[in-house]
């Protein structure tokens, strides 16, 4: 994406036949929301004179406060590739504002901005390449969603037997036409599973190509007949979807999780990383797997880590030390999915790093040993503590954690908390099939 100024869109905008601007931004849950306009409002759109009504966003604001101002970042623009090339429909990804100009601490976007402001008076940048799993799978006759892959494919193999193969490419390619750099895509371990990895960003640009993306997986898979979900585990007994998260903090144009004479080419700054992201996993949790169905995926014996321990090859912990040094030397969070708001789930990885940087904490002893092969009295002799193991015990780890409550602030915290009770408080009380199976013969 290029730097653009005022000037630069209007001059898109005509000269490249734009109809309608799709001004998108993202509510406290992950939902992706839009405001359409027409060419001929683009000045007012450049202008940050588009106004929404955020009483009418979960979680934003009530009904007698509702106006908002939809603030466009401009190096955001670009041209949806698969909408028509006459009349052509861009996109411009917004932060959102108070009439008074201010920014609103609600908007997830800003919440990532504020955490990247702090690091930045530190000296830092925050880079960050995410690997999004999801599944592919048929519609039926009315075009709703079934759970049929027609799919016989596994890990890395290609079509005939990857039925998905021909979407994926299309993806990647409408992908490379908005500006993105495709670094891989295949076929995942489960029927119906794929994935496709695009290169490392700056976290606010990471954040908003992550929103981009399952944008562009949905509405192309749709095209062609199918159903995209980033639904964290669809069907039960295979592998579920997760969203490995690889960071790394530069300083100076320089990795600083990397030392060539430190214990395996890393740095004081990366160990205390990483004893950071572990002293408040529990309280992330929430955020980073934010669903009731989240937790059918963080289960032993599915590659899904659940145990808190960290390794330099170990895939059964929670985090991964790549083999790659140097500049490419990065720190991966394996328990994250791609249901989470990418901007909180960012914000509050950055904030529980430098907390350990700051705090000079010292992580736990690598366990190199598969932890899924582990007993419970094993894994008590190792230290190694468990996730959250249901979205209620995580929301009430959030609230205990004060440095991740102060992250998200005070008005996403309490909107983003109750609407999770609400979820889980609906989840807890239905009657669900299995439960009908189960018993109504018997009892």
């Amino acid at each position: 994406m290029g730097k653009y100024s005022k000037e630069d869109i209007l001059r898109m905008v005509r000269e490249q036949d734009v109809e309608f601007i799709r001004m998108q931004f993202t509510d406290i849950f992950g939902q992706l929301k839009n405001v359409a306009i027409t060419s001929s409002q683009i000045e007012k759109a450049v202008n940050n004179q588009i106004m929404i009504d955020g009483s009418s966003i979960e979680g934003f604001v009530r009904i007698h406060e509702s106006d908002q101002y939809l603030y466009p970042d401009l190096d955001s623009f670009t041209i949806l590739p698969w909408r028509p090339q006459y009349g052509k429909v861009a996109r411009l990804i917004c932060d959102v504002h108070n009439p008074d100009g201010t920014p609103f601490v609600g908007d997830p976007r800003g919440v990532l901005k504020r955490e990247l402001a702090k690091a930045a008076e530190k000296g830092y940048s925050f880079n960050v390449g995410p690997e999004l799993e999801f599944f592919l799978f048929e519609t039926d006759d009315e075009g709703n969603p079934t759970t049929k892959t027609g799919d016989e494919a596994g890990y890395f193999d290609l079509g005939p037997l990857d039925h998905g193969e021909g979407t994926r490419r299309e993806i990647c390619l409408n992908l490379e036409a908005m500006g993105f750099e495709i670094e891989a895509s295949h076929h995942e371990v489960a029927r119906g599973q794929h994935e496709i990895d695009f290169k490392y960003d700056e976290a606010l640009r990471t954040a908003d190509n992550i929103m981009t993306f399952k944008l562009a997986v949905k509405t192309l898979a749709r095209k062609n007949g199918l159903h995209a979900t980033f639904m964290p585990k669809p069907i039960f007994g295979i592998n579920g979807s997760g969203m490995h998260t690889n960071m790394s903090l530069f300083k100076d144009g320089k990795n600083v999780f990397y030392d060539p004479e430190g214990e395996k080419g890393l740095s004081k700054d990366a160990y205390r990383f990483i004893a950071g992201i572990l002293a408040h996993i529990k309280g992330m949790t929430a955020v980073t797997n934010p669903l009731v169905n989240s937790y059918k995926r963080l289960v032993p014996g599915y590659e899904a880590p659940c145990y808190l321990a960290w390794s330099a090859s170990n895939r059964s912990a929670l985090i991964r030390i790549p083999a790659a040094r140097g500049q490419s030397t990065r720190v991966e969070l394996r328990c994250p999915d791609p249901s989470c708001n990418p901007y909180l789930e960012l914000a509050v990885c950055l904030a529980a790093g430098l907390d350990g940087i700051e705090r000079d904490l010292t992580p736990p002893a690598e366990v190199t040993e598969n932890i899924f092969a582990m007993d419970a009295a094993t894994r008590r002799a190792h230290g190694i503590d468990s996730l959250p193991a249901n979205l209620s015990e995580a929301v009430d780890e959030l609230e205990r954690d004060k440095l991740i409550c102060e992250t998200l602030g005070s008005h996403v915290l309490g909107q983003y908390v109750a609407g999770k009770r609400r979820e889980w408080d609906a989840y807890r009380t239905y009657v669900s099939d299995w439960e009908i199976n189960k018993y109504i013969v018997t009892y």
